[in-house]
């Protein structure tokens, strides 16, 4: 009787370990195959069928549509360069260029996946519109008030993510390095 009582415990013990690993991984993420440029990671395998089983349960938790390895990768960025929170009170600064790609959106999320409501209804920009300084660079500013040129509001929210797609890039699981993929800089200003 003895027995089957340590045996059933072990068990329990070991499907309770191995749950929590799971749930740990599936919400939190793995670094299996990131590519991390500063601020910026993607996983350019999640669009494909040599997507790392941990990857592909978080995409199914989540809910997400990834993009297609021929068609692009999408970049996150949770921090700044400095490693330090984005924060929607506080002016956060997105700037430089961006990988060789045909088309480019950048936009901006609450830390569910949701997009952040604001009175103006602006979520991100695209390559298309955005306003770019002579040498081809860009600056978007990224806080609560508005701000001259390039402003995407946060609403004030405590926390956000923002989302770099590069569409039609040569980015991908070849790419290692910031000279590969010249990714724009985040960096924090001041905070109210």
């Amino acid at each position: 009787m003895r027995l089957i009582l340590i045996t059933l415990l072990a068990f329990g013990l070991a499907t309770a370990v191995g749950l929590g690993a799971t749930w740990i991984t599936a919400t939190r993420g793995t670094d299996l195959g990131t590519l991390t440029i500063g601020a910026w990671t993607a996983r350019p395998r999640s669009g494909s069928a040599d997507i790392d089983p941990y990857s592909r349960a978080a995409i199914a938790r989540s809910g997400e549509l990834p993009i297609g390895t021929g068609d692009g990768i999408a970049f996150l960025a949770a921090t700044s360069d400095d490693k330090q929170p984005l924060d929607g009170r506080c002016d956060v600064i997105v700037s430089g260029v961006t990988p060789a790609a045909r088309f480019w959106t950048l936009t901006l999320y609450d830390r569910k996946g949701h997009l952040v409501a604001n009175s103006l209804q602006r979520y991100g920009f695209t390559s298309e519109e955005i306003v770019r300084n002579s040498d081809g660079s860009f600056a978007v500013n990224v806080a609560a008030r508005a701000r001259a040129g390039n402003w995407l509001p946060t609403g004030g929210i405590e926390r956000y993510v923002l989302m770099l797609r590069l569409y039609d890039t040569p980015v991908g699981v070849a790419t290692r390095t910031q000279r590969d993929a010249p990714m724009p800089s985040v960096t924090t200003g001041g905070c109210s």
